[in-house]
């Protein structure tokens, strides 16, 4: 029996591909918040560069392993076994609270 390549797990639409869509809204959510954090600049000053330099990093991950990720998911489903990339959410949640966090200290101390 031939194996099934990346990809080719005979339903488009399932896990693989939400959980790829579901990531890519979380890189641009991601870029979004450097924007803004970027709009912060001329009130905060050069202290407040090192949200967008956190977040930017983060969406860079997300799209750098975003390949990988898919490919483990579509061969997870081919063989009926997919497991959650548990270290990715919790990288993803670690800099989310890393960002919220000096955020705040960034705007009180300034």
């Amino acid at each position: 029996m031939a194996s099934r390549a990346p990809g080719h797990h005979g339903d488009p639409g399932l896990q693989p591909e939400r959980t790829a869509l579901a990531w890519g809204r979380t890189m641009l959510a991601l870029v979004t918040a450097s924007a803004f954090f970027l709009r912060w600049l001329p009130t905060y000053g050069p202290p407040i560069l090192v949200l967008p330099v956190i977040s930017g990093s983060a969406a860079l991950a997300i799209y750098l392993t975003q390949r990988r990720r898919y490919q483990a998911r579509s061969h997870g489903l081919a063989g009926e076994s997919i497991e959650a990339d548990l270290t990715a959410v919790l990288w993803t949640a670690f800099a989310g609270v890393v960002l919220g966090g000096l955020g705040i200290v960034v705007v009180l101390v300034s």
